[in-house]
Formats: C-alpha cells, sequence, structure tokens
C-alpha cells in the first residue's frame, strides 16, 4: 500500500516569538523542518511528502527541501484544517492509499512510530501516537484553581497521524474548518482512531525552550570527528593577496590555479577530512578551467553544505597562517568574521592565528606561505543514512 505525507508548515509560529516562524529556524545547522521531513523518510516507508505552506512560502520551502523526494510545496489556507484539506485536494490526482499528516515544528519522529501507524491502519481508518497525561490536570480560573481533572484515560495527541486517504479526504471536504486535530474530524464522522504509543522525545517546537531541549538530545547522539588541512603556496608578483576570504596589501600575492587562498584551503582539507570526504582536489580539481582564479569562498561553501547535508554541525574551526610578512594580526578578526560568515558559524568558533619560522624555510625567507587547519564536526552516528534510527 503507497503512503504518503502531508508536512504541515503553513503555522506563523507567532507564539515562539521569533523572527521567523519556527519551522524555518536552525536546528544543529539545519532547519526544523528539514528534520521533519528527514524523519519521515527515515524508515523508508513514506513514497513522497507534499508540503503545505503559508502563500508566497513555496520557493522558499522547496529549497530548504531541495535534495528530498518532496511535490511542488502547496498554499495553505487561514485555518489548519483548511491547509491539510488543500493538501489532501493536491494529493487527490495521484491518490496514495495512506496518508501521514505531520507537524514541521515536530523535528523528531521515535523510530517505530510510522510502523506503528501503519499496521494499525489495517484495522481502523485512523490512528495516532499518543501518550498517556502523567501530570496531575487542573482547571483553572482567574488565576485560581476550579477543580481537579481526573487524567484517567486522558492522552496527549502527537504527529504524524495516519490516515486512509479515502475518508480522510471526505472528513476534511464535510468537516469543520476551525478543527484543529485530524483524528477529530474522523471522530465527530463516527469513524474509529487508534490509538499507538507516542514518545516524549516527540516534542512539537511551541516555545524557545522546545527548541533548546530537541537540540540538546539531538546533539548528545553527535560524534567527535576531527580533521586536519594542510597548503601551501608560492608568494609570486602580480597576484592579490587573499588570505582566509580578505584581501591583504602586499606587493606579492599567492599563486595558484584559484585565487590561491592557502588559508581556505587548508581549512577546506580540515573539514572534508573530517568527514572523510576526499580533500579540496577531489571537489575542485586544478585540472578543471572552471576553478581558474576562482573565488575559494566558493570551496568553503561547498564544504559547510558537505556538513549540513551528512546532518552535522561545525563545532569549531582553527587556522594557523604561517609567514613571516604580511602581519597577520591587524587582519585576523576580519578573517575570523569572513570564514564564520562562509560556514554559517558562531564568531567564537572560528579562530585565525599566525605564527613564523624564526626566518627558517620559504616561509622565513619571503617564499611562500602555508597553512594548516583543524575542524571538529559534529556527525550523527550513521551519518547521511536516511533509514537511520531517530529516536533519542
Amino acid at each position: 500500500m503507497t503512503m504518503d505525507a502531508l508536512l504541515m508548515a503553513a503555522g506563523s509560529g507567532t507564539r515562539f516569538g521569533a523572527p521567523l516562524p519556527k519551522q524555518y529556524l536552525p536546528l544543529l545547522g539545519r532547519p526544523v523542518i528539514r528534520h521533519a521531513a528527514e524523519a519521515l523518510l527515515r524508515e523508508g516507508m513514506v513514497r513522497r511528502i507534499l508540503p503545505v505552506v503559508a502563500a508566497g512560502e513555496e520557493a522558499r520551502v522547496a529549497a530548504l527541501l531541495d535534495g528530498l523526494p518532496i511535490a511542488p510545496p502547496v498554499p495553505g489556507g487561514a485555518t489548519r484544517a483548511a491547509s491539510v484539506r488543500a493538501g489532501l485536494e493536491a494529493l487527490a490526482a495521484d491518490p496514495p492509499d495512506l496518508v501521514l499528516v505531520h507537524d514541521a515544528a515536530r523535528p523528531v519522529i521515535p523510530a517505530g512510530t510510522i510502523a506503528a501507524l501503519r499496521a494499525a491502519l489495517a484495522s481502523a481508518p485512523g490512528a495516532i501516537p499518543a501518550q498517556p497525561v502523567a501530570d496531575t490536570l487542573k482547571r483553572g480560573a482567574h488565576g485560581r484553581i476550579v477543580e481537579t481533572v481526573p487524567r484517567e484515560g486522558l492522552y496527549r495527541a502527537q504527529t504524524p497521524q495516519g490516515f486512509r486517504f479515502g475518508p480522510l479526504l471526505a472528513a476534511h471536504r464535510a468537516g469543520d474548518d476551525a478543527a484543529t486535530d485530524d483524528a477529530a474530524l474522523l471522530e465527530a464522522a463516527g469513524l474509529p482512531v487508534a490509538l499507538v504509543p507516542g514518545a516524549e522525545s516527540n516534542v512539537k517546537i511551541t516555545w524557545p525552550e522546545d527548541l533548546a531541549r530537541v537540540e540538546a538530545h539531538l546533539a548528545a547522539r553527535l560524534v567527535p570527528r576531527m580533521g586536519t588541512g594542510f597548503d601551501v603556496h608560492r608568494l609570486v608578483p602580480d597576484r592579490p593577496l587573499v588570505l582566509c576570504g580578505v584581501t591583504i596589501p602586499h606587493p606579492l600575492g599567492l599563486a595558484g590555479h584559484s585565487d590561491a587562498d592557502v588559508g581556505i584551503h587548508a581549512l577546506c582539507d580540515a573539514i572534508y577530512g573530517a568527514l572523510a570526504e576526499g580533500d579540496i582536489g577531489r571537489w575542485f580539481p586544478p585540472s578543471e578551467a572552471e576553478w581558474k582564479d576562482a573565488d575559494s569562498a566558493r570551496f568553503l561553501r561547498h564544504a559547510a553544505g558537505r556538513i549540513a547535508a551528512r546532518g552535522g554541525v561545525l563545532a569549531n574551526a582553527d587556522v594557523t597562517l604561517i609567514c613571516e610578512r604580511p602581519k597577520i594580526a591587524p587582519h585576523a578578526q576580519a578573517m575570523r568574521e569572513r570564514l564564520a560568515a562562509l560556514l554559517g558559524a558562531p564568531l567564537g568558533a572560528v579562530s585565525v592565528k599566525a605564527t613564523t619560522t624564526e626566518r627558517l624555510g620559504f616561509p622565513g625567507r619571503g617564499e611562500g606561505i602555508a597553512a594548516q587547519a583543524a575542524a571538529v564536526v559534529l556527525l550523527p552516528p550513521d551519518p547521511g543514512a536516511i533509514n537511520a534510527s531517530s529516536n533519542f
């Protein structure tokens, strides 16, 4: 039986209080919505994902989910129910047997949840993951307790919620646009909805502390990987001197196929080494004319993109430039800022410093500049595997 998923991302997230909707906020270097989409795909049961977004956000979401098997995003409506109905109508041209409805603000789907929903849909038209309420419940008004509400038999509903496609579409076509829960529409139609076990890790990001909580749990599973890089270029006349993305006034520049930014080249190799993905020459061969006099910023952006593609985050980067001249200290802060911007990393995670060779060797004679770099990247235990467990 085919299963598609609606990824609900049309909300504005005003309660969170950020300048961007919460589904677009970064979580360990990638947007929350991408984590949610990858979680839907991780167990290999979902055929395709259809994002339902606020009108005008289609291109942004398509870019954030680039590389994943998604259908072109469709605009939602004024309410969640209207948005889900818009997504279902878009799927109706090539309907799946089963459909999941998932919040883009839930970046973690615990392992086994989708399989449990699929199994439950064999005997019921709808199924949701839910957690029994553990806390004592109070009903209040005007700052005072009105009554204690018995918690027996009460559950906290989570997503993804699973449904047979036909009954859900019919319930939405006949239902109430004010409904905030898809299962409620089936309940109103007299159709049974099964419960499968939910999990505390399936957090819906609503408040800033929710994002911090999810980030802390996900980060605890990441494995540190360290890489090092080293590069050398000769100093020659009639070339600009570009170091760590900053052009330095100097009578000589570095010779190379690209702009010969020795600092960025060493840092790229450090990142590729941490990822076990070869070196800069593998990705940007000097034999290719495309990279003639190229700005090395392109190389570092690519290296940063490879970290993101592997589901990782840069912990820190450290570059040491080795030369007698020019003096690096006056430019070190600008270099740090440039590297941090290219990496999409906080300034505090990037270090640039310099040393000399006490006038020994080619750096001491002013014949060239060398650089060494180190980078620590945090990666998932099984980096890049779409079928890895997301439970934490």
